[in-house]
């Protein structure tokens, strides 16, 4: 197989084999690698070359959805095989995981936090949002157990920013009630804010 190469936008390198399109890499990537063009390459040389960029484009790929926000790792992996195969995928994860800018625990603290003091969502919601991400189950009832959650405090508020024009309408308790509830609050939980409230106007 004769190896060539074509220059694309901005550092991309085109790599082609016997003339025909195969895979992209980065300038960088291909410096430390490089083969000059019109070499006869056999099929381990070329899927080691391969197993390179792949792995190169994960690294990457990993740095650039870290830089955006943080991730667990189950999330991470689905997001880095839409573009790159399963072992680049692990072996990029495992290098961050050694990094420690990979962390489930860390992870599932911030979510929690965001999730509880700034979405106000419920205990049971919250843990249904970490499952969803793929923190692990133990990990959840670990970090959870740190927290002293108020179901009440934040029903209370959320009625107060974001409900009391619906209370006013026909049957508003009755539909903020099932609001709620499909936010994952308990109904005597919900029965408990009304009280709460109702108190404190008299």
């Amino acid at each position: 197989m004769i190896i060539t190469h074509q220059r694309g936008r901005g550092n991309k390198i085109h790599l082609l084999l016997d003339n025909e399109y195969v895979i992209t890499t980065d300038v960088n990537f291909w410096l430390d690698h490089y083969i000059a063009d019109g070499t006869d390459i056999d099929e381990e040389q070329w899927q080691e070359l391969v197993a390179g960029i792949n792995y190169k484009k994960a690294l990457n790929k990993c740095g650039d959805l870290l830089s955006r926000r943080e991730h667990s790792v189950k999330e991470l992996k689905t997001k880095l095989l839409r573009t790159v195969d399963e072992v680049s995928a692990d072996r990029a994860i495992n290098r961050y995981l050694e990094a420690g800018y990979l962390d489930d625990e860390h992870f599932c603290v911030s979510l929690v936090d965001y999730l509880y003091n700034v979405k106000k969502y419920s205990t049971n919601h919250i843990r249904q949002e970490c499952y969803k991400r793929g923190v692990s189950g133990d990990i959840i009832s670990a970090v959870l157990e740190e927290y002293e959650f108020d179901n009440v405090d934040n029903i209370i508020k959320l009625i107060e920013s974001k409900y009391l024009s619906k209370l006013e309408q026909e049957n508003g308790k009755q539909k903020v009630i099932a609001a709620l509830q499909r936010k994952g609050f308990s109904y005597s939980d919900i029965k408990s804010a009304f009280y709460r409230i109702e108190e404190d106007e008299y």
